[in-house]
């Protein structure tokens, strides 16, 4: 359980004001102390991120988030913080407390429709309620929709909770799938992996794993090489692979000795369909065309690492579009939970292929470039299209 990648994982968020018992509802559901508890507003500062396993939610993650009524010295980053948190959720539960008004709530509320989130909202403490059900009335009248009556302390309600999340699970789950309808079963399939000095040491990175385990899954037999490999690799098979799918960063010199007649993508194409929106991703790599060197490209990676020597994101992926634009085209990047949140500066967006992120956290991020009216695309895409060769890549 522990080793499942937390982008596989659904994550699960949990916001509201501060002492609406977001916590304690954490610590009610995972049968643990996750979450600190306190009756001092405000004790939730960053969001508390845990790792579980949960019955029939099987592996999630848990997100605790501060108090978005947070009037604190801090309360505008903590805010920030909790709308970050937001972006990345695959299910929101919003926890009402009793107050005046839920105009709060219901900013939330609209937020995540927005972003098509599946919402379970919460009455919480409803044990210390002199009327929970005239509450939940209200609730229902100002949020229209009918509250869960919930108490951490005697668990009322808990169990009905987490069966809600269960079904929402169901409804925002989305095809674990990422080689999709591209092979069959007893198809030989060629994976093009170059093992440079960007490559971690003694280990291969999250995409490579989770294609290569896919298609054992599916019974397909995966054949691995380094690019210098390929030619030789394919000359020794007895029949052509179905499939080849390569590093990005390597695709035009992949393409360029692969058959005709075989269907050739990257692990980063695939991320981008199985994470992303793949016509979005199309129409935003063809916007490098019309890139000049007045404009300002945003790199955005999914993960921190320190930058290596010759990093794709850091310096390939810069290079390519300087050789293709000019020198003077402005490139920035980021990485891990740094987004702008004034995208209007760019003209285009490249992202990574997020294997470290959900699909919900994409579709926010794209959501957010769409909004700003900047086309976005993913690393994959971009460089088919920088080498000529978008139209050769197939998709699942």
């Amino acid at each position: 359980m522990n080793t499942t990648p937390q982008s596989l994982r659904t994550h699960i968020g949990f916001f509201g004001r501060c002492n609406a018992g977001k916590s304690s509802l954490i610590n009610a559901i995972a049968g643990q102390s996750v979450a600190i508890v306190s009756e001092v507003a405000g004790t939730t500062t960053d969001s508390v991120v845990k790792s579980m396993e949960i019955g029939a939610l099987g592996a999630c993650v848990l997100i605790d988030t501060a108090g978005v009524d947070d009037s604190s010295a801090l309360g505008e980053q903590r805010r920030e913080q909790t709308l970050r948190a937001a972006e990345r959720c695959d299910i929101a539960v919003v926890v009402c407390g009793a107050t005046e008004d839920y105009v709060l709530e219901k900013s939330l509320l609209e937020g995540f429709v927005g972003r098509k989130v599946p919402i379970v909202v919460v009455l919480g403490k409803s044990d210390m309620l002199i009327s929970p059900e005239k509450r939940a009335e209200q609730v229902e009248r100002e949020l229209g929709a009918k509250p869960l009556l919930v108490s951490a302390t005697n668990r009322s309600g808990v169990a009905e909770l987490i069966d809600s999340l269960v079904r929402l699970r169901g409804d925002a789950k989305t095809t674990d799938s990422i080689v999709g309808s591209l092979v069959e079963s007893g198809d030989r399939v060629v994976l093009v992996m170059p093992q440079d000095a960007s490559a971690p040491k003694g280990r291969l990175i999250l995409p490579q794993v989770q294609t290569l385990r896919e298609l054992l899954d599916r019974h397909c037999t995966p054949i691995c090489c380094q690019p210098e490999e390929l030619e030789h690799t394919l000359a020794g098979l007895t029949e052509l692979p179905k499939l080849v799918i390569t590093d990005s960063q390597v695709f035009g010199y992949v393409a360029e000795r692969v058959p005709e007649g075989v269907a050739l993508t990257s692990f980063s194409v695939l991320l981008a369909c199985n994470k992303g929106d793949r016509e979005a991703f199309m129409q935003g790599a063809r916007v490098i065309d019309s890139l000049t060197e007045r404009s300002r490209v945003l790199i955005a990676e999914a993960c921190s690492h320190a930058p290596q020597t010759e990093d794709i994101g850091r310096v390939k992926l810069p290079r390519m579009l300087r050789q293709r634009v000019g020198e003077g085209l402005q490139v920035d990047v980021v990485g891990g939970a740094d987004f702008p949140a004034d995208l209007t500066p760019y003209d285009l967006v490249i992202h990574c292929g997020a294997c470290m992120f959900t699909r919900s956290h994409v579709l926010s991020r794209l959501a957010r470039a769409q909004s700003a009216c900047v086309p976005m695309t993913n690393y994959g895409f971009a460089i088919a299209h920088l080498q000529g060769i978008l139209g050769r890549v197939s998709l699942p």
